[in-house]
């Protein structure tokens, strides 16, 4: 019987392991020699067989899948790489694929297989009906379908694509939606405010942007950091939606009402047809569903019109580039889901975008917070630009300890809100 490897039991491989162990595969697993001890004897009756090291895996598995950080394929492939059994497959779970394809290119023996994927969600979702990308890059038909097979247990949706089609649209639904979630929470921090005890954060798509902020700064930073800084792709995007933010509060700020309102409408036809008349299927979000999940004591009654520029911003930034995020849906993340869904929430009611457009203009109320969330943006762009991973974890450890009180229960309330989004898109 064929055997599959995991080389590192981080939350994804772990999960991966127990899935694919209960599926009736022989699993082989291990992660840093220094952990084999302590891994033999957590899962000494778990089916999984815990090895030594990459080398033990890759001389005796079938089906080889590394699962480590972004930045560090590279050194783990060369360390393992030349040890891969004759013939097998060998693919990884990074978020940024041209890296992980360049260094199984160089490293791995020329007859080897290379099948790899990428399941866009976190460990803690439920794979079902979740996208996960599946990439044919060297490798047989007979040798693609068994991966297929193998990884099947996960009962995934699967999208076939290429690692540059990947990075991609990756970059639009995770690294640029992640600057903008992470800088909604740098701007909150620098004004020392908890956005659910202020009215301008009252409501479901103000829900969307507090718990969803802070479930990715309860999270590891590396893992946001290596799927927009590794990705070369990122970085025009996250450097044109810090520009279009960038562009629309200098209207703001000038009170150039005609201009700012003409932008803002023709972003939003370009990217979700007019109003009368949208051209994709809706997501269908709205504050009727998304009200559940707030961690606001302010009563609604008491809220207050906000700019939403971040919104705002990515659509401008959308029509920009000529993208059309439905097209990406593809390769939709949960967090990209609900990203999308109160964006277009937003431009498909009418009255809404016009209180928006009227607050950015006039409201000097949310002017701080809009300058703050402006400049945060160009601070989280210019990581990504020049590759900054110390600036970057800097810069999101210092905003999650300022937020870290109410991380647990915004975990519980953000999962919730997914499985929402999630049975919502598998009906």
């Amino acid at each position: 019987m064929e055997e599959i490897g995991l080389i590192g039991l981080g939350d994804m491989g772990l999960m991966y392991a127990k899935r694919i162990v209960k599926a009736g595969w022989k699993v082989n697993v291990c992660d840093l020699p220094s952990h084999y001890e302590q891994l033999k004897e957590k899962f000494k009756d778990s089916g999984l067989n815990v090895l030594r090291d990459g080398h033990a895996v890759s001389r005796r598995s079938d089906f080889i899948i590394y699962s480590v950080e972004a930045k560090n394929i590279d050194k783990v492939v060369a360390e393992y790489g030349p040890s891969t059994k004759l013939g097998a497959i060998v693919g990884g779970q990074t978020s940024v694929k041209e890296p992980e394809i360049c260094a199984f290119e160089k490293y791995l023996p020329k007859d080897v297989h290379i099948v790899t994927c990428h399941s866009l969600h976190g460990p803690t979702v439920d794979p079902r009906g979740q996208p996960l990308v599946m990439i044919q890059h060297r490798a047989t038909d007979g040798k693609f379908e068994f991966a297929l097979h193998v990884l099947s247990c996960l009962e995934s949706q699967v999208v076939k694509l290429s690692y540059k089609e990947h990075d991609r649209i990756t970059a639009d639904t995770q690294a640029v939606t992640h600057v903008a979630f992470l800088s909604m929470g740098t701007a909150w921090k620098m004004q020392k405010q908890f956005p659910w005890e202020t009215p301008q954060y009252v409501g479901g798509i103000e829900n969307v942007k507090v718990n969803m902020a802070l479930r990715i700064y309860s999270n590891k930073w590396h893992v946001y950091a290596g799927l927009a800084i590794m990705n070369p792709s990122a970085r025009s995007q996250v450097k044109q939606y810090a520009q279009s933010v960038s562009d629309l509060f200098k209207l703001m700020v000038q009170e150039k009402e005609e201009e700012f309102t003409a932008r803002v409408k023709t972003a939003g036809e370009f990217v979700f047809g007019k109003p009368t008349d949208p051209h994709e299927q809706p997501i269908l979000l709205s504050d009727t569903i998304l009200d559940q999940f707030s961690l606001s004591s302010v009563p609604r009654e008491k809220r207050k019109p906000n700019s939403h520029l971040s919104l705002l911003g990515m659509v401008d930034c959308w029509y920009t580039l000529e993208i059309n995020p439905y097209e990406h849906m593809v390769c939709q993340t949960p967090l990209f889901r609900l990203w999308m869904g109160i964006t277009e929430y937003l431009f498909h009611n009418q009255d809404m975008l016009n209180e928006a457009i009227h607050s950015a203009l006039h409201s000097k109320e949310i002017r701080v917070d809009d300058m703050e969330f402006c400049s945060a943006a160009k601070g989280w762009a210019e990581c990504v630009i020049i590759g900054n991973m110390e600036a970057y974890q800097k810069r999101f450890e210092d905003t999650a300890q300022f937020f870290e009180s109410r991380f647990a229960e915004s975990k519980k309330i953000g999962s919730e809100m997914i499985k929402v989004i999630v049975n919502k898109t598998n009906k």
